[in-house]
């Protein structure tokens, strides 16, 4: 797959310090210029469908799940590569200094309706639901949340980043 970006947190100066790999699958879902996106009110921010591939799963039934999961998709079909986008965090547990996240993007085409999510319940917590928005609203909520939230997480410049991305290749 295709390498999107690739970025190093600004307080990682040493990459040989221990670390580990953490990949995700990631769901774009469009309709014209609307797109399925999860918006989470703890961080004031819209983000790509997904989550962690577990160990036994393929980057493509991982992707099934959590859609699934976070949004109540189904009948999930036409699954096509977009791209990976790849961070190097600071990890704060033991054993790791560095988490190297890998998210791998894919198009896909859903049915209309929404089932009931499954969130986990941080999810629930955080204030996440799926909505559908507009793309360029998206992206410049995303903006203004950089540009003006303490509370924002460390993964909306990877999400503002891919929608962008998005609207300069999938939106022409």
């Amino acid at each position: 797959m295709r390498l999107l970006k690739s970025t190093t947190h600004a307080d990682i100066s040493d990459l040989s310090a221990a670390q580990f790999t953490r990949k995700a699958s990631r769901a774009i879902v469009l309709k014209g210029e609307d797109i399925l996106l999860l918006y989470t009110k703890r961080y004031h921010d819209y983000s790509l469908p997904g989550g962690g591939i577990d160990e036994h799963e393929t980057n493509i039934c991982g992707l099934i799940r959590e859609l699934k999961e976070e949004t109540g998709a189904h009948n999930i079909s036409q699954v096509k590569e977009f791209g990976k986008y790849e961070e190097y965090r600071p990890w704060y547990k033991n054993n790791y200094d560095i988490v190297h996240m890998v998210s791998y993007c894919y198009t896909c085409t859903i049915d209309d309706e929404l089932l009931t999510p499954e969130l986990e319940s941080h999810e629930i917590a955080n204030g996440m639901h799926p909505t559908w928005i507009n793309i360029h609203e998206a992206i410049a909520h995303n903006e203004h949340t950089i540009a003006h939230s303490e509370k924002k997480g460390m993964s909306i410049e990877r999400e503002t980043f891919l929608l962008k991305r998005i609207v300069q290749e999938l939106l022409k």
